[in-house]
């Protein structure tokens, strides 16, 4: 094939790994950030420590994440066409990219979240904090950084997902490779569609480990204000604010009286 036979070809299919990745990582993001936070609310020691509850969805989540993308796509068949009317296409193939990849978000957020000093919690919790204050103040700004590394992992691995989805007609560089570069032997357009995906991850990735770096430095110098701001939030909401310290009394001033000189 020739390079004006491929462009269109890569072209099409650029965008359509971009859409089912976009649009899959958007509800994966929605639907497991919630999920991981309960995760951690409701285990033993949580803020609204509940085990049962912290059981189902943990086992809920743990068979979610066993299947293989590849028969969770078989088993959503159904479902998908229910949901969008059809299951070939980039809109097909979001419903089950979406599916896996929201308690695969969810346990990285999971993670994320328990890694926050839990001095801060109870400091919040003294100060008369709800629980939303908790989760709003502390616990997702605190681990925001690590919260962007593991979206950036999801979106990687979606990124796999989607090549996977194409071999079942969901279209895509993946589909493009299989149709392509093994059914047709069009090695050259094959290793320009690899080319593509590497240069495609490598730029996310370097964009999420940029974001994260740069929000743990600020985060680091950021934790004794917030702590000031919810002090003062607590006393404007009814709480004493604390009484001053006394100043200390100005020390005397001992004045030697002058030698008589003989």
């Amino acid at each position: 094939m020739t390079w004006s036979e491929m462009e269109p070809l890569l072209e099409q299919a650029c965008w359509d790994t971009l859409y089912m990745v976009g649009w899959s990582a958007l509800i994966a993001v929605v639907g497991g950030l919630p999920l991981g936070v309960l995760l951690v609310l409701t285990d033993r020691g949580g803020v609204l420590q509940n085990v049962v509850v912290n059981k189902v969805v943990g086992q809920i989540v743990n068979i979610a994440r066993s299947m293989p993308f590849i028969i969770l796509m078989v088993a959503l068949i159904s479902f998908t066409r229910a949901l969008v009317g059809t299951t070939i296409g980039p809109e097909a193939a979001i419903v089950p990219l979406a599916v896996g990849a929201i308690p695969f978000y969810a346990r990285l957020v999971e993670t994320s979240v328990r890694e926050v000093d839990g001095g801060l919690v109870e400091a919040v919790q003294s100060m008369g904090g709800s629980t939303w204050t908790v989760v709003r103040k502390v616990l997702l700004p605190e681990s925001l950084p690590a919260l962007i590394s593991s979206a950036t992992t999801t979106v990687v691995a979606l990124i796999g997902y989607s090549a996977m989805a194409g071999t079942v007609g969901a279209g895509g560089l993946g589909d493009l490779a299989v149709r392509y570069g093994y059914l047709r032997f069009e090695t050259k357009l094959m290793w320009i569609t690899v080319a593509i995906l590497a240069v495609v991850i490598s730029v996310i990735q370097f964009a999420g480990d940029l974001a994260a770096r740069g929000l743990s430095h600020r985060g680091r110098s950021s934790v004794a204000p917030r702590l000031v701001l919810l002090r003062g939030g607590a006393s404007r909401a009814g709480k004493p604010a604390p009484a001053p310290e006394p100043e200390a009394a100005p020390a005397e001033i001992e004045t030697a009286e002058p030698t008589k000189v003989p």
